[in-house]
């Protein structure tokens, strides 16, 4: 119970110190709602491309746009999905279940038998261990090795450095044009039985049998339509799917991509913002090659883009990187940096082709501000909410960028 004493003292506090009061407030009730968001998405389950969660997801994404009073549509396109039937390794008193790679070539319901080595040995069936991403250092020989077919097929371990339960998964780039021998993907907590097995000399049997199956996939979409429709417009886009649940993978830049909406709608903005939420993100950015086929010239078009991208919600192994078109586009964000404190890990230096999305819009001579960064659960199924994000952080960034949105949206400079 509040006596009458803290209630009159509060009262009055409130009263002498309004507007402190009202941000403490309105802070608590973002930082909930960011939280809320989160930890929807991250618990509506494994988020891959045109899986019946992905289009749940898709659903609830357009509820949560209309409770903004902004008009949601979405973009469906058709796609062969892959749909794993039997992937797995054999050795000698052990089977070890695994993820294929959605980018190679597969097995029927017939082993792949044969030696097992270290990858660029001569075994038939080459192993490495890796992080989850292509430009990993093993992520480039691995690559390399499918191009070049050394192995009948090959094992990639997730790295010791990522939980022993579960698989880091890699990114497939070239979905639409798989190639090179049939990969599993596995837990580190096999890599013991696999270098035994190396050192023993024994044979291994892999089955990587996987089927394509029509699906259909979403992007989600929205337009807030500025009072000088004749100005260029900003475009706001963010990935939605991904390999697992992707709490803190997705969840900063889905809630930012929400939080930036209502700000620039109660804001009035000058310029028309596009919005965009896009599937396909882990099979080559599939949806953001459609959105971009049936908005074409917008990469040129639009006065920036704001890429809000992977992993800066992240807790563990969190570093934060900017990347940037231009100076114009680092003058822009700074204020915003400084306001909250704000440091990021890294930058990409200007003129670098950038990571993500971004690379799109580079790739089509665009302006851009993107946000992403690193992930000690990145792509692995333990990025769950709360465990795996950094809440804290994860509003002080979504507040700098919204606030950037809202200051450029209504900017009528060039």
């Amino acid at each position: 119970m509040i006596s009458k004493r803290r209630f009159i003292q509060g009262s009055m506090l409130a009263t002498l110190f309004p507007m402190k009061f009202r941000l403490l407030a309105e802070e608590s009730t973002m930082q909930s709602i960011i939280a809320e968001i989160i930890s929807e998405y991250a618990g509506q389950g494994i988020h891959r491309t045109g899986t019946n969660v992905d289009n749940q997801s898709a659903d609830w994404l357009m509820h949560r746009i209309e409770m903004l009073d902004v008009v949601a549509t979405d973009t469906a396109f058709e796609f062969q999905r892959l749909q794993p039937i039997t992937t797995q390794l054999s050795l000698v008193g052990s089977t070890i279940p695994g993820v294929p790679l959605y980018d190679c070539h597969y097995t029927n319901e017939s082993a792949i038998t044969g030696s097992i080595g270290e990858l660029g040995s001569n075994a038939d069936i080459g192993v490495s261990m890796s992080l989850p991403f292509a430009s990993a250092p093993n992520g480039l020989l691995i690559h390399a090795a499918r191009k070049e077919g050394q192995h009948k097929a090959i094992v990639v371990v997730t790295d010791s450095r990522l939980p022993k339960d579960g698989v880091a998964l890699l990114n497939a780039e070239d979905f639409t044009s798989p190639f090179g021998p049939p990969v599993l993907q596995v837990a580190n907590k096999h890599w013991a039985d696999i270098q035994s097995a190396i050192k023993s000399g024994m044979e291994a049997s892999l089955v990587l049998q996987c089927e394509y199956v029509k699906a259909t996939a979403r992007n989600v979409e929205a337009r807030i339509e500025g009072s000088k429709p004749d100005l260029d417009p900003i475009v706001v886009m963010t990935p939605r799917s991904g390999w697992w649940a992707n709490a803190s993978e997705r969840g900063g830049g889905i809630a930012c991509f929400l939080e930036i909406m209502r700000a620039v709608k109660a804001a009035a903005p000058k310029r028309d913002v596009i919005f965009t939420a896009n599937t396909g993100h882990e099979l080559g950015h599939t949806g953001l090659d459609l959105f971009l086929h049936n908005n074409a010239g917008l990469i040129q078009d639009a006065h920036i883009w704001m890429h809000l991208g992977a992993n800066f919600a992240a807790k563990f192994g969190s570093q934060v990187r900017l990347q940037y078109s231009d100076d114009a586009a680092v003058t822009s964000l700074d204020p915003w940096l400084r306001e909250h404190g704000l440091t990021p890990g890294a930058v990409t230096p200007i003129g670098q082709r950038p990571l993500g999305e971004a690379r799109n819009v580079y790739d089509g001579q665009g302006r851009y501000i993107s946000i992403l960064g690193g992930n000690g659960l990145f792509h692995h199924p333990d990025d769950q909410w709360p465990d795996a994000v950094d809440l804290a952080m994860t509003v002080k960034w979504i507040k700098a960028f919204t606030q950037l949105a809202v200051a450029v949206a209504g900017n009528a400079n060039p």
